[in-house]
């Protein structure tokens, strides 16, 4: 007889990432105070912890944190509408994709932060300089995965809505689509993390509101505790807008 496994609770994963997550910043915190890791590189993480409280308070956190999240948030929804958009119209147009598909992954591997003097000049030193320079740089993974996800659409599929005499725009919403799901949120997600890097990349660069003009503070003071708190409320908004991607694709899977 066999006997079948049983499923993990769900609080399990939680509690084992989290432990995970604990046990190595113990690690950490032994190696510095041993000597392994130079304390002037990597700050004791007990003294990570403790300069929350103040960065919080004398840093005007809330409103940095506010103000990068919405960047993000800015960033994502113009390189979702328009990435998936451009991907569909590739995948619908093979003309266009063929002479364009190796310019969009050419145009993913290109440093474009290094590009935001040129941004500066057509947008000023402003938010919209950052969401731009993000908006560009998470383009390009989501229309490479919409067109790998609408390519990927099972043929057979597509000839039972020929068969039900569908048009090209209901094939598209009831079959192509979310067929294509998954992997264009594969896509948005990546797309995110590169928008999210070059926000933060960029409000360091011109020194300008966000998270990252408080990372570039603290590093100058070399405030090394209060720079690595700083980096964690980064990895926080991230945390967030990906179980907020993961809970909007099971909605519309649904």
């Amino acid at each position: 007889m066999t006997t079948a496994r049983l499923a993990p609770p769900n609080w399990l994963p939680t509690v084992v990432g989290l432990g995970s997550g604990v046990l190595v910043l113990v690690g950490v915190e032994i190696l510095v105070r041993l000597g392994a890791i130079n304390r002037f590189i990597v700050p004791l993480p007990s003294e990570i912890v403790l300069s929350f409280a103040r960065v919080i308070t004398e840093e005007d956190i809330p409103r940095r944190l506010v103000q990068t999240a919405w960047e993000c948030l800015a960033a994502s929804l113009l390189l979702t509408v328009f990435g998936v958009a451009i991907g569909a119209l590739m995948h619908r147009v093979r003309l266009i994709r063929l002479a364009c598909e190796t310019w969009v992954a050419a145009f993913a591997s290109a440093p474009l932060v290094l590009a935001y003097p040129l941004f500066l000049v057509l947008f000023g030193r402003s938010t919209l300089t950052i969401i731009m320079l993000a908006f560009l740089s998470g383009l390009p993974p989501v229309i490479l995965k919409t067109v790998e996800g609408l390519t990927a659409t099972r043929r057979v599929l597509i000839n039972v809505g020929r068969s039900f005499k569908l048009t090209p725009a209901q094939q598209f919403w009831k079959i192509l689509f979310p067929s294509a799901l998954p992997t264009i949120f594969v896509g948005i997600r990546l797309g995110m993390i590169f928008a999210l890097i070059n926000v933060v990349a960029v409000e360091f660069l011109i020194n300008f509101g966000g998270l990252g003009q408080l990372i570039n503070e603290l590093a100058e003071r070399y405030d090394l505790p209060g720079t690595y708190a700083a980096i964690s409320f980064v990895v926080l908004i991230s945390i967030v807008f990906f179980i907020v991607t993961e809970r909007a694709e099971r909605w519309l899977r649904s």
